[in-house]
């Protein structure tokens, strides 16, 4: 099983934030959302929650790719089967579940991600693929 969305840079991008990851349907952010790494995400609920369904081991890989595929990051996690927010999607490295939290016990929060990839972020044209995969 596989999903894959889009979503975009922004100059207010830090990726500073030492527990999660997020991605926002939002078009703008201020610097008080230091974890959020893109913006105007084209993620659909109902085909995570049918992604989710269909998941056979709560183990996913996240795959982030620039749109020039110079730069890939990966993280490894597992996901919530009670994820349920059409607007933002988290990642955590800790348990701590709500319905914003696609995924916990990530192996990366926003501040370890490769810094050239939070450089491309940080020019709000530049657009990056994430790949949700499950593991196994």
């Amino acid at each position: 099983m596989r999903y894959k969305f889009y979503a975009y840079g922004h100059h207010n991008i830090l990726a500073t934030h030492k527990t999660t990851l997020e991605f926002t349907k939002d078009e703008n952010i201020s610097l008080r959302g230091d974890c959020i790494i893109g913006v105007n995400a084209d993620f659909e609920l109902n085909k995570l929650k049918r992604f989710i369904k269909k998941t056979k081991n709560k183990k996913i890989i996240i795959t982030i790719k620039t749109s020039d595929k110079k730069i890939k990051e990966k993280i490894i996690a597992e996901i919530n089967l009670n994820f349920s927010m059409g607007k933002e999607l988290v990642i955590r490295r800790t348990d701590f579940v709500s319905e914003r939290t696609f995924a916990i016990r990530a192996n990366k929060a926003a501040y370890e991600l490769k810094r050239p990839l939070i450089d491309f972020l940080k020019k709000g044209e530049n657009k990056i693929a994430v790949i949700v995969e499950n593991i196994g």
